[in-house]
């Protein structure tokens, strides 16, 4: 069973943004509202060379590194073009305007 913690509303990310959250023991998570009001979180680092992904440019389902441009996808966490690489994913999930994120670990156990 997934543990949910619920973060926050979507009105709490920006458009086209992200959020940064911190859970105990785990690294950073950046949790990314797209244009069309869909919500994804990834771990907050690029493959590449860890950049912060939370303060990428969000554009479609993708966000451009801030250091070299990467674009990784916000749903698998894949490096996009001919860059390789993935970061990984996050569940996360909208129930009557609150973001909900599985937290890391339960993803761990259930694996």
């Amino acid at each position: 069973m997934t543990d949910w913690i619920d973060i926050g509303t979507l009105g709490d990310i920006p458009q086209r943004g992200a959020r940064t959250v911190r859970l105990d023991g785990e690294p950073e998570i950046a949790v990314f509202r797209t244009g069309d009001d869909r919500v994804f979180a990834l771990i907050n680092e690029c493959p590449h060379k860890k950049g912060p992904l939370s303060q990428g440019i969000v554009h479609g389902h993708a966000v451009a590194c801030p250091l070299h441009n990467w674009n990784i996808s916000l749903a698998s966490g894949e490096a996009q073009g001919a860059d390789s690489g993935c970061t990984p994913t996050i569940a996360v999930r909208e129930e009557n305007g609150r973001i909900l994120l599985a937290r890391p670990q339960a993803m761990k156990d259930a694996a």
